[in-house]
């Protein structure tokens, strides 16, 4: 049995191709790449242990408002974790799962950003291996696997590797994780390789609270040479690093702290594929690997500056190699989130993202000495570098250069701008004070410049920032942005179940909700629309984070249902509302404010008017304006999605949605504002499939059939299986047809929102506002209906008062109050304009059409007090004739028109001094005056000639 045991292992061997198979005590020569070092980590477990393969996700999160980036392979199967998966969606059947996931640590809890580039190890981007187990398999298989992948298929030498374990912590009555202990024990790990280490260390959380649990720890020591080097562990030497962490979930940590037992253990593991590359190509250094090498070469190539030599601290004279892996590291940064649709800009993700790229291009200019435009040319080469295990990234390379060239060409812009103000701020500064903390913070907030170039610039001139201002403006705006939700608008804790609430259902076999009811509606003789009452169970109330069987009058609870015609929130359309009555009882309703979709179950937030009891019957009906303005503007989200795509191309991407009864808005990706033209044209298009009043086809289809569509939106998000298909005017059956191109010439979509059954209810669509979130990321906002036609109404409307200014404009008065009150008149149209509801073409129009007319006032305006100013200052000097000094006054209806008269005096008469008062009817009096250039004080003479300073005060 052993032999044949042997002979299995030996074929499962043979049977994966790893050709490379070296070991790091060879050295360089034959040692892997780091794309078949990928290759075989999804290998082994794929092919040898089961796991279903998954592509990596974005690094932009999904659903996860906390997190600015991906920053852990896990962050996907948060769902899973916390039991919130839809049972029939694709997440909640997995069991095992490997993949490689981009992850970016820049910003938020997790930020490396600073430390990138001072040593060799830190990264904003990187690539997280993990294997995952989702109830399958716990600690004795996962250590086993992992152990089996280092040293039989890397063949990493066992006496180099030490495993850590969690010790156990008497505080949360924790004891040690003997049992991971034992399991490395009986791998063959010798017990002085086999460490025990403290909480911080041995026990991972996914945040304040949720599902935690103790982790074991690989480390190798890049030393080696037969030494024990277990007192380094955990130590912070770079000879002795942590390779794979393998975390157990079996726990929750609670909101007040406490621990809890999860209903189902689950195995998250996470290795860092830059350490295991540096490992197996016998490096000390990530930027040695051939993930960065060619990156290295390319800024070598690009600056023509020295070549990069690994040197760290004061041993980079310069910061020369830190400014390599500086630039190296963030240009992978920049091309993975540009390519999953992130983009510099001025908050969140983006504000990092932008940080990221203006650190870049500073090291880039001032310690490189390159050329402008050097990062963007990197891109070709991390393309080179990471293009095979992520092909999104060829197939936008173009899109990511242009990002990255406009976006250095504005931080440049930006830094002159910046250095124009620090210097027009200091000559206004008194002698010997600090720079003002709110410059420096409007320059540091509002134009990106960075605070070191601040501090620079200020030393140079032998100033000092005043900083414990500074700081008590940053501490001030990090408590806003961290403020949590406005008043009215904390999260309901009713509606939202916690892990072990879903787990209590389902061990208690509480069926998941059937909601199919809510897509029963009908359109009746005369086109209105038919939506049916639904009759319910009540199986359950949830209070306070519990389940329960009864809730009193007055309180308010979620109350889970056998079956509902409630749409949940999700797939960015907001939940219905309505009532619910008791079956029999007329006359006592409770609303439903809110509903919430949790692991399949459907939650209605309601406040109880009267006890509420499981096993009760009730009877659901929705408010139906609300469901079918919620409907139009669903089916218009799509309509405009497929309009948008035929008017700018089929690149464009829906980056995000939200539909409401009120409005819909829709977020794509574009390559630089929406011109008035292709908005018209966009309408036009919506217009058209409304006035053919297309039938929409809906159908439930497996999801693996569904993705096959050719031209199918939105196909990387979370649906269930079977999912719905949302097709305008082609039967879904035509849709799914062999090679079938006709979801190319219309809407379709997987959806499981609400949707008109015929787009003629639309009426209309009207674009009201566009503009770029930002560079790349456009977000329109519609309105349908008759707000639709108020909008056009209103565009009409102030379209005919512009019309009319414009005639009086032409008309050119001779009066300077009648010009002024056009030129007032033209800024109340244009705030009009710019916060009325109108269609957005139109209102770019009419602000265009407002400039012009503005400028047009301005110059009017500035002639005819020339005019009158030349007049005026005619009549003085015939009153004053040859005087060095004039004093009068004149009428004159604004101080503008009184300087002018000033300054043609003593342009007219050049050794003239004037000093002119004009009264007002208000009672002020106005005063302008002006030295001439001629006349020269003869104390300053009297300086000049160098008498003493008594005898120049006795000239004086």
């Amino acid at each position: 049995m052993a032999a044949a045991g042997q002979l299995r292992r030996r074929l499962l061997l043979l049977a994966v191709p790893w050709r490379w198979r070296c070991s790091p005590r060879r050295g360089a020569a034959g040692c892997p790449p780091a794309g078949q070092v990928r290759a075989a980590f999804l290998r082994f477990f794929e092919e040898r242990h089961g796991h279903r393969r998954l592509p990596s996700a974005p690094v932009r999160p999904r659903g996860d408002p906390r997190l600015l980036f991906v920053n852990a392979g896990m962050n996907q199967f948060k769902p899973i974790f916390l039991g919130t998966a839809h049972p029939r969606s694709e997440l909640a059947q997995h069991r095992r799962v490997v993949n490689s996931q981009k992850c970016v640590r820049a910003g938020g809890k997790h930020n490396d950003l600073e430390d990138v580039g001072r040593d060799t190890y830190h990264h904003t981007f990187f690539e997280m291996l993990g294997n995952w187990s989702f109830g399958d398999y716990f600690k004795e298989e996962a250590c086993s696997m992992a152990w089996e992948l280092l040293t039989e298929v890397y063949e990493i030498p066992k006496d180099r590797l030490y495993v850590t374990y969690f010790a156990g912590d008497s505080s949360l009555g924790l004891s040690a994780d003997e049992e991971c202990r034992d399991v490395w024990l009986c791998l063959g790990v010798p017990a002085s390789h086999v460490l025990p280490f403290p909480l911080k260390d041995n026990f991972w959380e996914m945040g304040d609270t949720g599902p935690c649990g103790p982790c074991t720890e690989i480390h190798y020591d890049h030393v080696g040479g037969g030494r024990n080097a277990a007192a380094l562990v955990n130590q912070g030497s770079p000879d002795v690093v942590e390779i794979w962490n393998l975390v157990f979930m079996q726990y929750s940590r609670e909101v007040e702290g406490n621990l809890l037992p999860l209903p189902q253990h689950h195995v998250d593991t996470g290795m860092g594929l830059e350490r295991l590359v540096t490992v197996l190509q016998n490096k000390h250094s990530n930027y040695d690997t051939d993930l960065f090498t060619p990156i290295l070469d390319a800024i070598h190539k690009g600056c023509g500056g020295p070549r990069y030599q690994g040197l760290v601290g004061d041993a980079d004279v310069g910061h020369v190699n830190m400014a390599y892996r500086v630039v190296a590291d963030h240009v992978r940064a920049l091309c993975v989130c540009i390519t999953d649709g992130i983009y510099p800009g001025f908050s969140g993700a983006e504000l990092v993202l932008r940080r990221i790229l203006r650190r870049a291009v500073r090291f880039c200019s001032e310690v490189l000495h390159a050329p402008p435009g050097l990062l963007a040319s990197l891109v070709p080469t991390v393309v080179e570098v990471l293009g095979d295990a992520y092909p999104e990234l060829t197939k936008n390379a173009d899109q990511i250069m242009d990002v990255i060239n406009e976006n250095e060409a504005a931080f440049q812009s930006s830094l002159e701008r910046g250095r124009r103000i620090i210097e027009r701020t200091v000559q206004q500064m008194e002698p010997s004070t600090y720079f003002p903390a709110e410059v420096a913070w409007s320059l540091y907030g509002n134009l990106g410049f960075p605070l070191d170039l601040i501090d620079l610039i200020l030393e140079e001139k032998g100033i000092s920032l005043d900083s414990a201002a500074f700081n008590e403006l940053a501490l001030e705006d990090a408590k806003q942005k961290a403020g949590g939700p406005p008043a009215g608008q904390l999260e309901d804790t009713n509606t939202r179940l916690d892990m072990h609430s879903l787990a209590q259902l389902r061990s208690s076999n509480v069926p998941a909700t059937d909601d199919s009811p809510k897509y029963a509606y009908t359109l009746g003789q005369h086109g209105q629309y038919e939506f049916s009452p639904c009759q319910a169970t009540v199986l359950m109330l949830y209070r306070d984070q519990s389940l329960q069987k009864e809730v009193g009058a007055g309180q308010r609870c979620g109350v889970i249902l056998d079956r509902t015609n409630f749409y949940a929130e999700q797939g960015g359309q907001a939940s219905d509302q309505g009532y619910m009555i008791h079956l029999g009882q007329q006359d006592i309703l409770f609303p439903v404010e809110s509903v919430r979709l949790c692991g399949g179950y459907v939650i209605h937030e309601v406040t109880a008017v009267e006890t509420l009891r499981a096993g009760d019957q009730v009877q659901l009906f929705v408010d139906e304006a609300q469901r079918l303005a919620c409907m139009t503007n669903h089916t218009a989200t799509h309509l405009l999605n497929f309009a948008l795509r035929h008017v700018l191309g089929d690149n464009t991407e829906q980056q995000g949605s939200h539909v409401t009864a009120e409005w819909l808005r829709f977020d794509f990706n574009t390559t630089g504002p929406v011109t008035v033209e292709q908005l018209q044209q966009v309408e036009q298009v919506v217009q058209d499939v409304i006035k053919r009043n297309e039938v929409v086809h809906t159908a439930e289809v497996p999801l693996m059939l569904a993705r096959r569509v050719q031209g199918l939106r939105a196909v990387d998000e979370g649906y269930p299986d079977p999912v719905r298909i949302v097709s305008l005017g082609v039967p879904v059956e035509s849709v799914l047809t062999c090679n079938s191109e006709a979801a190319m010439q219309t809407s379709v979509e997987l959806c499981c929102g609400t949707h008109l059954l015929q787009t003629g209810a639309m009426e209309d669509l009207a674009i009201i506002s566009e503009r770029q979130l930002v560079k790349g990321i456009s977000r329109v906002i519609a309105v349908t209906g008759s707000q639709a036609k108020q909008a056009r109404e209103a565009g009409q409307c102030l379209a005919m008062e512009v019309d009319s200014v414009s005639l009086r404009m032409k008309e050119r008065s001779a009066s300077i109050p009648e010009m002024q009150n056009l030129s007032k008149e033209v800024g109340q149209l244009t705030k009009m304009v710019a916060s009325t509801p109108v269609p957005q073409w139109q209102r770019k129009e009419l602000q265009t059409i407002l400039k012009v007319l503005q400028r047009t006032a301005n110059t009017a305006i500035k002639k005819l007090e020339m005019q009158q100013a030349e007049e005026k200052a005619q009549s003085m000097l015939a009153k004053h004739c040859n005087q060095p000094v004039i004093i009068d006054t004149v009428p004159a209806d604004s101080l503008s028109i009184l300087m002018k008269v000033v300054n043609q005096l003593c342009d007219k008469s050049p050794g003239t001094s004037v000093l002119l008062l004009s009264p007002q009817a208000s009672g002020e009096v106005l005063c302008a005056c002006q030295v001439s250039k001629h006349y020269v004080c003869s104390r300053c003479l009297a300086k000049d000639s160098g008498l003493s300073p008594a005898l120049q005060e006795s000239a004086h």
